[in-house]
């Protein structure tokens, strides 16, 4: 036997294989990607017996091999309750619709406990599909409402993709936009307050700019405006529903690439809510085991991050304001997975988007 023949495939076996070589390349657009949808004449309304309206879409194809999905959705004010689920289509399979919400401008709003099965999960507000890369159907249920849909986000993320970062936007460095500061602990009955006070900072904000007195309401109104009976004032969703219930104004969840697309939004001129736990936001603090929500107002002249942050005891002389080291905010917002609220105007330009995370108007 001639031992060249059995070395060579060896050696090309060897080539093939090595991790370094075959390593693909991937884009910030294959990690996640958003669809917005505006216009709903071809979801198929139905009445049921019970005076329900069903409006169900058609089929969405996937933009990216999605494991985790975020909707959003705007209404004008409601008085019965909004039911917005979703379900996974696959060439061979479709799962059940699961919950992703009850909305309501009441306190019937709620989350959805309970819905494991061998397809998936939804944690609060956040659906999980063991089988990447479904289609997606929605099915949209009002009870005791008439359909006032205003806007339907989907957040699409596929957790097995890790881009390499973007360069940094030094144009945001050194930009700080004007935002009022409020703190979660000036109310006695403040519970884990962190997001309908960003959320109340980000409207005020808008309501300043706008002449809007109706958006500058305090953080309580707030609270209870977007709370969830079953987990409290933090679900993702029910806050932006309550920003894009004002007419006019446009809330969704999205998940960024990496801290540059911050930085984009802040040289647009546009705040963004963030979520990014208190204690990994400046080390030596005691992990609360939950998440928290800050609002990101721009950027130091060396790349810092500038964060009006709810968590602040103002009777112990701490200001909302705070400047975070860029590299602990960057592994905070990491444990989201990059999460954001965006708030703001419908009118208003929203930033080139490369790679597709964020609504175009």
């Amino acid at each position: 036997m001639r031992p060249e023949l059995i070395i060579l495939p060896l050696l090309m076996t060897s080539v093939l294989t090595n991790p370094a070589e075959a390593a693909i390349e991937v884009s910030p657009a294959d990690q996640c990607r958003f669809v917005g949808i505006h216009h709903f004449d071809d979801f198929k309304s139905e009445t049921a017996t019970n005076g329900d309206v069903v409006q169900t879409s058609p089929v969405i194809k996937a933009p990216i091999q999605w494991n985790e999905l975020v909707a959003s959705w705007n209404t004008t004010p409601i008085q019965g309750t909004l039911t917005v689920e979703a379900r996974g289509i696959y060439a061979d399979h479709e799962t059940k619709f699961y919950t992703l919400g009850v909305w309501s401008s009441s306190d019937q709003r709620h989350s959805q406990r309970g819905q494991k099965d061998s397809d998936g999960n939804v944690r609060t507000d956040v659906l999980s599909l063991k089988r990447p890369g479904a289609d997606v159907q929605l099915r949209l249920t009002w009870s005791g409402a008439k359909p006032g849909l205003k806007f339907l986000g989907l957040c699409f993320f596929d957790g097995q993709v890790h881009p390499e970062p973007q360069p940094a936007n030094h144009a945001a460095w050194g930009k700080i936009i004007t935002t009022p500061e409020r703190s979660q602990h000036g109310y006695p009955q403040e519970e884990g307050w962190c997001s309908p006070t960003s959320l109340s900072m980000a409207l005020a904000r808008w309501s300043e700019i706008l002449h809007r007195p109706e958006m500058n309401l305090d953080v309580p109104k707030v609270a209870e405006s977007v709370a969830d009976s079953n987990f409290g004032t933090g679900n993702w969703p029910f806050n932006a529903a309550f920003a894009g219930s004002f007419d006019g104004m446009r809330g969704y969840i999205a998940r960024f690439s990496d801290i540059s697309e911050l930085e984009t939004w802040i040289t647009a001129g546009i705040p963004v809510i963030i979520s990014a736990p208190w204690h990994l936001l400046q080390p030596g603090r005691p992990d609360t085991g939950a998440g928290h929500l800050t609002v990101c107002i721009g950027f130091t002249e060396t790349g810092d991050v500038v964060i009006n942050d709810p968590a602040t005891n103002l009777q112990k002389g701490q200001h909302v304001r705070h400047i975070y080291t860029r590299e602990n905010v960057i592994n905070a917002w990491s444990k989201s997975k990059n999460t954001v609220y965006l708030v703001y105007p419908e009118s208003t330009a929203t930033p080139a988007d490369p790679f597709g995370h964020w609504d175009k108007p």
